[in-house]
């Protein structure tokens, strides 16, 4: 709707649409923002709320395309973040490591959404830290201990897509994306491919976060998916 007069008929649309018999909506807004960030939260089994530094991510389609850490912003908008990131998973209970993503916008930070597992923008985490996502998630939910993060410097991961569906093909190119330093490549081994679809990722160090995402986006480009 763009004008309050449109509320009856959204209502309307809504409801007839919707699963179940409650009528209740969710309501929603469009957000001019300057960045998408994913704040990751560790919400252990023993132990107090922690935080992964902040995540920078760039989506197309619905669908993330690159990572970065550290994402650029203020202290009051990270303490803002953790704090509706705190609130949103004490509600939710349980153990282990959430992925909360915010739009940040000027000064003003706003909640998008949330998922309950590692975070595909999360897999940065595999370059930039001693601890990855998927270690601090069993720790968490294990109960064991997780004294410190240590980072490792500006780091970004660039996703790896196919462009098709087929159950028969080759990835080629490894020796070609690895030739540079600090570059990994992890490959998910999936079985078949569709349009779009992550088939892998590039992972990258630099001494900025900006030399860190071009070396990861030049890495996954070298990665090439042929169709047999």
């Amino acid at each position: 709707m763009k004008r309050a007069e449109d509320a009856g008929t959204a209502w309307d649309y809504a409801v007839e649409g919707m699963r179940g018999d409650k009528a209740k909506v969710i309501v929603e807004q469009f957000i001019k923002f300057d960045l998408e960030i994913t704040l990751l939260t560790i919400k252990q089994k023993r132990g107090p709320t922690l935080f992964v530094n902040p995540i920078g991510h760039r989506q197309e389609r619905g669908d993330y395309q690159e990572s970065w850490m550290p994402a650029k912003i203020g202290k009051a908008q990270l303490v803002a973040a953790q704090k509706m990131a705190k609130k949103l998973t004490d509600a939710l209970g349980g153990a282990g490591i959430f992925g909360v993503e915010f739009f940040i916008s000027g000064r003003d930070v706003y909640f998008s959404e949330l998922s309950p597992r590692p975070h595909d923008t999360g897999m940065v985490t595999l370059c930039s830290q001693d601890l990855s996502e998927f270690d601090l998630h069993l720790r968490a939910v294990l109960g064991l201990p997780i004294p410190e993060i240590t980072y490792l410097g500006a780091s970004a991961s660039a996703v790896i897509l196919a462009d098709r569906e087929s159950e028969s093909f080759e990835i080629s190119g490894l020796e070609s994306a690895l030739k540079v330093k600090n570059i990994d490549v992890r490959l998910f081994g999936k079985p078949a491919t569709r349009k779009y679809r992550r088939m892998g990722v590039a992972l990258a160090r630099g001494k900025s976060t900006d030399e860190a995402r071009r070396k990861a986006k030049q890495a996954a480009s070298k990665v090439k998916i042929s169709y047999t």
